[in-house]
């Protein structure tokens, strides 16, 4: 493995809901679950990387941030260092017969690895 300063080489994007429970960190899981789905690291079986050697910094975007369990949701990406973090952003769309949101977070899963 290299000294050098890790580069970016994947940026992967996911949304996802929470219908009825107001659920920001079921949500902020869903959203990582649909970001993996549509990636494959085939990168690692055909070469000599390590995928534990990847540092994934995982950015979840929700209405209310402080809502999201970041360990629970980080502890979903099998491979790597995490580091979560939750900011301003996501969609929470008011059910008016409900009087509840249908509550919409976002993910960016973004991978380092020394080149």
């Amino acid at each position: 493995m290299s000294d050098k300063t890790p580069s970016r080489i994947i940026l992967e994007m996911g949304a996802g809901t929470a219908l009825h429970s107001e659920d920001y960190t079921k949500a902020a899981k869903r959203a990582v679950q649909d970001a993996l789905y549509h990636s494959s690291l085939i990168l690692f079986r055909s070469t000599k990387y390590d995928p534990n050697a990847m540092q994934i910094e995982l950015i979840l975007g929700a209405q209310k941030p402080d809502k999201i369990d970041l360990q629970e949701v980080a502890s979903m990406l099998p491979y790597g260092t995490v580091s979560p973090r939750a900011v301003l952003g996501g969609l929470d769309a008011m059910d008016a017969s409900s009087g509840t949101p249908t509550v919409t977070v976002n993910a960016a899963i973004v991978v380092r690895l020394a080149l």
